[in-house]
């Protein structure tokens, strides 16, 4: 990890402390909506769908922007800004409506940086180094996580898990998002104009088209995976108590933060699809274990989400860095497909949970992701 640039390690710093933030609320906004405003699972997956959903175009947009324009750094900064603001935010709002608009707010954030972000770190990687340099910054990424939980878990064991305690937490994440904003403001470094390919009329190349072909068996899969949203209204169902809830995260994002480097090696090593058939297998794993509905099958399901989670993401993210010519283009197409199939697995998981009951929407997602991981890992392309 020596070798990994100073801009890449700060963007590491940044992103530690808006996954910190970000850590402090998702293992509670889901029982904060359905629990403490009494909707419904419909409305959970409804906010899910259009938060995952509504930044799509902006991936897009972002994406290219920085390929065609050189404007990198202006979109990263602008995206942090708006998380950082939109996160305290909830603590004020009353009905999953105003949610729904701060957590897309958000999610728009996110869609500006995404890109452009990725195409800094791959500007900044290595020769022949992309797996590692991707690992290292999901390995901070992720490391932010498990702070954030840790601090949720200690909050909720010491002040309670009343509503007042919940819509404090909310307000303090500004603390860990503003840091982060002020790092990537002024300690990360612009890529030069000239490894922007500003100069490029836009136009997606052969490599550029194969690539994406080989993301949209990623894009299925997330068609049917639960979001973490619903794997922490299925720990709820099974009757893990609330304060606990945040160790369930500790552990898919400790298992995350141990493995991601180690993941970024083999991916360097071994080719990014044959861990990529590792992920999916873990997917498939988590998604069964929840199927028991037990407590302890469900705490060993979050860490093998940790596995799917950090493995196909470190995996895409090297594999277009290594095979696209238009890499934030792309990237902007990958965390597009990422919020468009992700919304509408999320929308459809929590209609069946709603109008039929849990097991059926664990069902669908576990009979989906099975499929799909066999047919990977049994064809040419999974072995590839």
């Amino acid at each position: 990890m020596k070798n990994i640039d100073k801009n890449v390690v700060m963007l590491g710093w940044v992103s530690f402390f808006t996954d910190m933030a970000s850590a402090m609320i998702n293992p509670i906004l889901p029982i904060f909506v359905v629990v403490v405003l009494h909707e419904g699972m419909d409305k959970l997956g409804l906010i899910v769908a259009i938060a995952t959903f509504v930044s799509y175009a902006l991936r897009l947009v972002s994406g290219y922007v920085s390929d065609r324009y050189g404007i990198v750094k202006p979109l990263v900064v602008g995206g942090y800004a708006l998380s950082a603001v939109s996160k305290p935010l909830i603590g004020a709002t009353h009905g999953y409506k105003s949610i729904a608009l701060l957590k897309a707010f958000e999610r728009v954030g996110k869609g500006l940086r995404s890109a452009p972000k990725d195409l800094m770190i791959s500007s900044y990687s290595k020769a022949n180094a992309s797996g590692k340099t991707f690992g290292f910054h999901k390995t901070m990424d992720i490391a932010g996580e498990l702070s954030g939980t840790l601090i949720l878990f200690s909050l909720l064991w010491y002040f309670g898990q009343s509503e007042t305690v919940m819509r404090t937490i909310f307000y303090a994440t500004l603390i860990p998002g503003l840091i982060g904003l002020v790092l990537v403001a002024f300690f990360v470094r612009d890529i030069p104009r000239s490894e922007s390919f500003s100069t490029q009329a836009f136009t997606l190349t052969q490599k550029d088209r194969k690539t994406i072909g080989s993301l949209l068996f990623y894009f299925l899969f997330l068609l049917f995976a639960f979001s973490d949203a619903f794997f922490t209204m299925q720990a709820k169902e099974i009757g893990i108590a609330t304060t606990v809830i945040p160790l369930l995260f500790v552990v898919s994002t400790a298992t995350q933060t141990l493995t991601s480097y180690t993941f970024g090696v083999f991916i360097d090593k071994t080719g990014a699809k044959r861990v990529l058939a590792f992920a999916y297998t873990c997917g498939v794993v988590a998604q069964g274990l929840l199927y028991f509905q037990d407590p302890v099958f469900t705490w060993v399901a979050y860490a093998f989400l940790g596995l799917f989670t950090v493995a196909s993401l470190n995996a895409n993210r090297a594999f277009i860095s290594q095979q696209a010519d238009n890499r934030g283009s792309v990237y902007g197409v990958f965390y597009a497909g990422v919020a468009l199939f992700g919304a509408a697995g999320a929308y459809l998981s929590g209609l069946i949970w709603e109008h039929f009951s849990m097991q059926a929407a664990l069902l669908f997602s576990l009979t989906g992701t099975s499929l799909l991981a066999l047919i990977f890992i049994g064809s040419r392309y999974g072995r590839s």
